[in-house]
């Protein structure tokens, strides 16, 4: 496929995330328009603050490997996971809750390409789109971020009942596994206003929480606690997120995968554009890294062929060694609870072929289900799937 072709041109061999560096050298594609004067690329972003942090780095990215032949202007979109806050997203019930009015962007013409977080674009594009780059991958693992009281700890001190801030099924599983005295509550909007609920003491305690992600969802406490004195005593965010807003000194724990393996593409921003506009695929060559692109690509076929998304506890963990081309990749499923989990690990030589990681994922999904993962999944998403929407 023409996606294929874009996204398989990069020399770089290092490895992910450790040690990736080295995207492709810029690109000498003629950058005038028949009138003169430069090319301008309307660029789809989503309207917040750290998505457009995302966005404006991406495209500094681009002026500097093509010396500033191109000009850029960035068209803010706000999508329905942007508008949708007070229902957790496993319980929205639609897919591309973040993409897919920039899609319809892109595909009206309004917008030349689209900027996304890797993790929140679905393992399918819409015909006619192509993944045109995947950039050097951050830190893909999570982060607890607490509240100032709790300065100093990490989750493992903190008391039973304490409540735990996430809207993340996968985090949300693996935490319950290790820390089943901790109690988690959903917690939405952007990385903003998460923190601002953290600090202020906007906590939602669930009623009737064992073995029911249906139940309730009542607001407890207030500023500072409210009467009842209950708050919450964490929440979890990704460690990429937090670092490109510059926020690093509220990192008070990042987990190693041992306690919470990552989401598929976490860490990873990713550039969509049309399948056939040559121009578009030409410029954005130059951001593609190819270490971050073989290890996403072996978790987003792990990820299509159990065909997970945000309702599903899905969790990977991968890296490239840059000396063998050998990729190890585990990933794993989980019920709601965490009381029960399928993990599988795989090391296969695949270099930096994208069919080949691909291969690797694919594989490995089948003997995760094999092992009786789908059904773990199928029981999961049986619950948090949201109500038919009534005609």
């Amino acid at each position: 496929s023409k996606a294929t072709a874009i996204v398989t041109m990069s020399q770089s061999t290092t490895t992910q995330p450790e040690e990736q560096q080295g995207n492709m050298a810029p690109s000498t594609t003629n950058t005038t328009c028949p009138g003169g004067g430069k090319k301008l690329f309307r660029v789809g972003s989503r309207n917040s603050m750290l998505a457009l942090i995302q966005t404006r780095s991406v495209i500094e990215k681009l002026r500097v490997a093509h010396n500033n032949a191109y000009d850029f202007e960035i068209v803010e979109i706000s999508t329905k996971g942007d508008q949708v806050l007070d229902r957790a997203l496993a319980k929205i019930g639609e897919k591309s809750l973040f993409t897919k009015e920039l899609e319809v962007a892109l595909e009206e013409g309004r917008v030349d390409f689209v900027v996304h977080s890797l993790k929140d674009l679905p393992t399918t594009l819409p015909p006619g789109m192509a993944l045109g780059a995947v950039l050097e991958r951050d830190e893909p693992r999570d982060a607890i971020v607490l509240h100032a009281k709790h300065a100093g700890k990490t989750l493992a001190d903190l008391p039973a009942g304490a409540i735990v801030g996430t809207s993340s099924v996968r985090r949300r599983a693996q935490l319950r596994r290790a820390f089943p005295q901790l109690e988690f509550c959903d917690i939405r909007g952007n990385l903003n206003t998460r923190l601002a609920k953290l600090d202020q003491g906007l906590a939602y305690r669930r009623e009737n929480t064992a073995g029911n992600e249906n139940s309730a969802v009542q607001p407890v406490g207030g500023a500072g606690g409210g009467a009842s004195g209950v708050d919450y005593a964490a929440i979890v965010l990704a460690v990429a997120g937090i670092e490109r807003m510059g926020w690093h000194d509220r990192v008070s724990q990042v987990l190693g995968h041992d306690v919470s393996m990552w989401a598929v593409g976490q860490g990873a921003l990713a550039v969509e554009c049309r399948e056939e506009d040559a121009l578009v695929e030409a410029c954005l060559q130059a951001l593609i890294h190819a270490p971050t692109l073989v290890t996403c690509t072996a978790e987003r076929a792990f990820m299509r062929v159990l065909n997970g998304g945000c309702s599903a506890p899905l969790a990977v963990h991968s890296y490239l060694d840059a000396a063998s081309g050998e990729l190890r990749l585990t990933g794993a499923v989980f019920s709601l609870d965490g009381s029960e989990v399928v993990s599988r690990s795989v090391a296969r030589q695949c270099k930096l072929s994208r069919e080949a990681a691909d291969a690797v994922g694919a594989a490995l999904a089948e003997e995760v289900k094999e092992a009786g993962g789908l059904r773990i999944l199928d029981e999961a998403k049986a619950v948090t799937a949201a109500p038919a929407a009534s005609s």
